[in-house]
């Protein structure tokens, strides 16, 4: 899906072409976002940015997408989009663009802020199987890369059991936010079949958190809130390249 495998993750507000540009040395992959794609999480998002918050709140957020993505055409990576909606349609019209550019397109199940789970996205969704599959449907029927960013630790979310259903919508990454359940990355890697690729994120620092989540049989680890710091960057590139060309590569999945 992507090499080096590693991915700078997006920050919500924060991350656009120019911070994605920044990385590119050191990443495989570069997920923007998060953008609000509707009435209901662009409403949310003004009163997140009310108190405080960044976010990206273009007139038009598939414009937006388009001209972020387009200046990515000629990078040395991958790019995606991570996108929150309240219903499928908006995100099946972004996923028209990052097929375009041969983006991934990453449907947020893992927003925590109150705003945005009160019109039902983001973490939300996790919550609701068949609405999260119905964005996941929505973007693979559109013909792109589909993504699902989720978290762990959400009381009654059955994760591996959940990433099995989005794969079978359609999904071909799932990218968990392990928080402090790390452990539970295996446990959704042999939920998803061979082909889905699954991305772990929260701690990812330098050679020890790397082996952690690729033991547990991740294909790829992402770095979060240092995605702004090179050395950072390149330690974690370098402790991925070692582990998949070591002897452990036969643990890998391919």
């Amino acid at each position: 899906m992507f090499d080096p495998r590693v991915a700078a993750a997006s920050l919500s507000g924060e991350s656009d072409a120019e911070w994605a540009r920044a990385a590119e040395a050191h990443v495989g992959a570069a997920f923007l976002g998060g953008i609000a794609l509707d009435d209901p999480t662009r409403t949310a998002a003004r009163e997140l940015v009310a108190r405080d918050r960044e976010e990206f709140l273009p007139d038009d957020p598939v414009a937006f997408v388009d001209r972020q993505l387009g200046a990515l055409d000629d990078a040395p990576l991958r790019p995606g989009f991570n996108v929150r909606a309240a219903s499928p349609e908006p995100v099946g019209e972004v996923a028209v663009v990052c097929r375009r550019h041969g983006a991934m397109l990453e449907v947020n199940a893992h927003c925590r802020q109150d705003e945005m789970c009160a019109v039902g996205a983001g973490e939300a969704l996790l919550r609701d199987p068949d609405r999260l599959c119905g964005q996941v449907r929505a973007a693979a029927d559109a013909g792109a890369t589909v993504s699902v960013k989720v978290r762990t630790e959400v009381a009654g979310v059955d994760l591996p059991e959940l990433a099995g259903r989005v794969s079978a919508a359609g999904a071909d990454a799932v990218h968990v936010d392990a928080m402090d359940s790390e452990a539970v990355v295996a446990d959704v890697v042999a939920a998803v079949p061979d082909d889905c690729f699954v991305v772990a994120n929260n701690g990812v620092r330098d050679a020890a958190t790397v082996r952690e989540y690729l033991d547990y049989g991740a294909d790829a680890v992402s770095v979060g809130r240092p995605s702004d710091d090179p050395a950072v960057l390149e330690r974690v590139r370098r402790a991925t390249a070692e582990w998949f060309q070591g002897e452990e590569r036969t643990e890998a999945r391919p």
